[in-house]
């Protein structure tokens, strides 16, 4: 079994810039992360033991107990930031220039009188935050969502974590059925997410298969390991070396490797090296017939914390 990785893959630099933040931090235990800091487990457990208290992506409507409160780099809206100053909450903002770019974006489409439509995943944290400071917009996550919408003026920006294939799909489907109305985009899709979906077309015409490098709410991960699929390649979604085992690859020859903008380097290196040693031994030919794959998000049910 031959192991190959994508030319572009695992952490950019909003992701390390807000790490590096957070490694500066002299009292870790009067600090409240807001929410995730990036989307992945084995930071959340080291900065878990680091001492910072951490609230939940969806538990941050509440008001932080410690005095210092730590923006992640997915950001916040304009009026979470508010809020907290007015609470009397110092700030610390490791917002990711490119997220903070797409927020400006919505923001003076908006003050163009413009219905913002902003193409990306509902819920998500770095959505939240740039709604919340709309006032007329709607999320669009799939050509479905579309409609004809009543406004005549129309704005599109987009998460920064969303497939350009996807965006234009859906841009095409606004434009057709709204096509009396003047629509004005803003491409926000940042440039390390481009360069690896990118990375990650070459490498499904080289591989029969490939292992994706992530947290389970990764968007960007899971962006990944869903283009794998569009091309008929399988995709196995990890979030550590463990979550690897000889049945899954039993039947391929060449399997790619990739890994979402949150993925540490070292994470990134154990998966490859537990793949070099699979493919070393005699594991995985002895095992014979097709894998059954698990599907996006499927896997080892606990995360790993590897401490």
């Amino acid at each position: 079994m031959k192991i190959i990785r994508a030319e572009e893959m695992g952490m950019c630099f909003g992701v390390r810039d807000a790490l590096q933040i957070a490694d500066q931090v002299n009292d870790p235990t009067q600090v409240t992360i807001h929410g995730e800091l990036v989307h992945n487990p084995r930071v959340i457990h080291q900065l878990d033991v680091a001492g910072f208290v951490q609230s939940s992506e969806t538990g941050r409507d509440a008001d932080p107990e410690t005095p210092v409160v730590l923006i992640t780099a997915h950001g916040v809206s304009n009026r979470e930031r508010e809020r907290l100053n007015s609470i009397g909450k110092q700030v610390i903002d490791t917002t990711c220039p490119l997220v903070r770019r797409a927020h400006d974006a919505a923001m003076q489409l908006a003050a163009e009188g413009r219905h913002v439509l902003l193409i990306g995943k509902p819920g998500h944290v770095e959505v939240q935050g740039i709604v919340e400071d709309l006032g007329s917009y709607d999320v669009v996550a799939d050509i479905k969502m579309v409609k004809q919408y009543e406004s005549k003026l129309l704005g599109i920006v987009c998460q920064t974590t969303m497939p350009s294939c996807l965006l234009a799909e859906i841009r095409e489907e606004i434009t057709a059925r709204n096509n009396e109305a003047d629509i004005k985009f803003v491409d926000t899709v940042c440039h390390p997410t481009k360069r690896r979906q990118a990375a990650m077309l070459d490498l499904v015409k080289r591989v029969d298969a490939v292992v994706v490098v992530g947290g389970r709410n990764s968007n960007n991960t899971r962006r990944l390991a869903d283009l794998c699929h569009q091309h008929g390649v399988p995709a196995l979604h990890v979030t550590c070396a463990d979550e690897l085992t000889d049945q899954w690859f039993a039947g391929f020859e060449v399997i790619g490797l990739t890994a979402g903008t949150s993925t540490l380097d070292s994470t990134i290196q154990a998966v490859e090296d537990r793949l070099e040693r699979l493919a070393s031994s005699d594991m995985v030919a002895k095992n014979s017939g097709y894998p059954s794959m698990p599907s996006v998000g499927q896997g080892v049910q606990a995360e790993c914390s590897e401490s």
